[in-house]
């Protein structure tokens, strides 16, 4: 064998090894959170990733809620929360005990790096999770406040970086996050599956689908709903098909009169699984929502998107996405009544919005 050709093979071995090594390391952020508080944490996961080297990272949650992000994000795998015993963790950490092969050192056998939005920093949580963590390896745990203060207006995305940044004691800088990334990639199965979902619905004979999500997990956060049946309205005299979407919290709050309005109106998708929500919003032109998960989903796609903020600050809660637009209704009864002025206002911004 000649010179040459043996350093070959070496370093084919050494990039082979490297990349087994580059696998070998990865990361987990721990976020029982809502679909929109895992989207706001995929920048985290993001920057983990690239600062950190890390061959993989894992998002441990709901499975309802991120089923949706392995493969269509930076996020490599899910996992299920409620697969593992973490109510363990929150006992007093004089008093937390590992027997041997313990589930929770398997659980969290494969991480190096673990980003937690469960405890708090130097809490017994925190303490017990290192302890865990370092019973089969070396791990590093950061704990994220996932609730900003009350005077805080960083936007949320940057917030969190900057804490484990503050906290990770590694010499990591801080990047320049880009809000206008989309950080979710739809599928063409998904384009597929959105096709036949409104074709089944009797929508999509046209272009343009304009999507209409009049929920939000909290009540106050809800524009009235007779603000979005007129925007409906208006968006349906310019040629757009619209499509309402109702979630489980929507179908117990609104009660079947208001959900008879909403169906009498215009098409829609009630109590789907958020794949088949993802799977809709992959082919609209605009959508029109409150500060929501599907919200940040929709701007999270590269949807053309619109946010009605009340009560909470868009400079702290506004989505990701290359083309998100926000009205901030500061009203009295943003949820409490119909306003006319704004109503025009979320219209004009759709029309513009809109591709």
């Amino acid at each position: 064998m000649t010179p040459e050709k043996s350093d070959d093979i070496m370093n084919m071995l050494r990039e082979k090894y490297a990349a087994a090594a580059r696998k070998a390391h990865r990361g987990a952020i721990l976020q029982p959170g809502a679909i929109g508080d895992c989207i706001l944490a995929l920048p985290l996961a993001a920057f983990m990733k690239e600062s950190l080297g890390l061959g993989g990272m894992d998002l441990i949650g709901h499975m309802d809620y991120i089923s949706i992000l392995s493969g269509r994000t930076c996020i490599d795998g899910v996992r299920s929360i409620d697969s593992l015993e973490l109510h363990r963790l929150f006992r007093r950490a004089g008093e937390f005990d590992l027997g041997d092969a313990d589930p929770l050192i398997t659980a969290f056998s494969d991480y190096s790096w673990i980003a937690s939005f469960m405890g708090a920093a130097g809490g017994d949580f925190e303490q017990n999770l290192i302890f865990t963590a370092n019973c089969s390896h070396s791990a590093e745990v950061v704990t994220i406040d996932a609730e900003p203060p009350a005077d805080c207006r960083e936007w949320l995305p940057v917030r969190l970086i900057r804490q484990f940044v503050e906290r990770c004691e590694m010499p990591v800088e801080m990047p320049d996050v880009d809000s206008k990334v989309s950080l979710i990639k739809a599928a063409a199965a998904d384009r597929r599956r959105g096709g036949q979902l409104l074709e089944g619905l009797g929508v999509g004979s046209t272009a343009r689908v304009a999507v209409i999500h009049p929920g939000s997990g909290g009540p106050r956060k809800c524009w009235h709903v007779d603000n979005f049946l007129s925007v409906a309205a208006g968006l349906a005299e310019q040629g757009f098909e619209i499509l309402f979407v109702l979630g489980p919290a929507e179908q117990d709050r609104f009660g079947e009169v208001q959900i008879g309005r909403i169906t009498a109106a215009a098409a829609c998708l009630r109590d789907a699984p958020l794949a088949d929500v993802l799977a809709v919003l992959s082919g609209a032109a605009v959508f029109v929502g409150n500060d929501s998960g599907v919200s940040h989903l929709a701007a999270g796609l590269g949807v053309p998107t619109v946010v009605l903020f009340g009560p909470t600050d868009p400079a702290v809660y506004a989505p990701t996405g290359p083309s998100v637009a926000v009205v901030h209704d500061r009203g009295l009864d943003f949820a409490g009544k119909a306003d006319i002025g704004v109503q025009r206002q979320v219209l004009n911004t759709v029309l513009k919005t809109a591709v």
